[in-house]
């Protein structure tokens, strides 16, 4: 038997990059997926290439209404729900002392109030299904990074955010849970400095312990654990997929240097 099979999940954010791959393995383990995403074109994409278990809904994170009524359209499409995943993000090249106040806004409500109205949005479907939430945050939020300050901000706020929600959705059956992705291939499509244009990260990352930069795969893999009855007894927790980045400081072997 898969490990999801007929789970029913919404994962926002997921016609590109992690939540694309979510979908696509939360696919092959059995359920049936609807995703979100605010570019229709690429959803329409995503829908096809996913297959006819997938559903597109367009929604952007930071409103409120089309958070309310995407929960709302895969509900009545999936006929309840079992797993949300809060993938939708998006970030900024700066640091946070140069950040723009229309910047700060700008993510702090996709990337945490766009988390906390999905979960609120979601609770009711989750309660009558004892179903799971699963919020991706990132490496970031762990250890901050100086060169996207206020994306770290928010990751770590979305790390407090799982925490809090696990207690607060316990009684109720729930169980909410973290991942922190390190430097992961194909990297976030929503990240430029202040006033430029969205860009693709270009994947020029030092290498971590494990020998490897981390794949989209390997992410999705530890969402199909926490989104299954492998972990029903987990909550409240944060699991870092990074291949060690976060281990401690690595010290890397030099040539040796000739004295002058």
């Amino acid at each position: 038997m898969s490990l999801l099979q007929d789970r029913r999940a919404l994962i926002t954010g997921g016609t590109t990059g992690l939540g694309f791959a979510i979908a696509e393995r939360f696919l092959a383990e059995g359920a049936q997926v609807v995703i979100t995403g605010r570019a229709v074109d690429l959803g329409r994409d995503a829908e096809r290439e996913l297959g006819p278990r997938a559903r597109f809904v367009g929604a952007d994170a930071a409103d409120p209404r089309a958070v309310s009524s995407s929960v709302a359209a895969a509900v009545g499409h999936l006929g309840g729900l079992d797993v949300l995943v809060n993938n939708a993000g998006i970030g900024l090249t700066a640091r946070l002392i140069d950040t723009p106040l229309a910047d700060y806004d700008r993510l702090m409500n996709v990337n945490v109030r766009g988390y906390l109205l999905y979960a609120q949005q979601s609770r009711p479907h989750l309660a009558r299904s004892h179903g799971c939430m699963i919020h991706i945050a990132s490496d970031a939020g762990v250890w901050g990074e100086q060169a996207t300050g206020l994306y770290s901000v928010t990751k770590a706020a979305a790390v407090m955010l799982g925490k809090m929600l696990a207690l607060d959705v316990g009684k109720d059956g729930v169980r909410s849970n973290v991942l922190c992705p390190g430097d992961i291939w194909p990297g976030m499509r929503h990240m430029a400095p202040p006033g430029e244009e969205d860009r693709p990260e270009s994947g020029e990352w030092p290498l971590p312990p494990i020998g490897r930069i981390g794949q989209a795969r390997d992410v999705a893999a530890a969402a199909v654990f926490y989104a299954s009855q492998e972990s029903q007894f987990i909550t409240g927790t944060t699991l870092i997929v990074d291949g060690g980045m976060t281990a401690g400081y690595l010290q890397r072997e030099r040539a040796p240097q000739t004295a002058t």
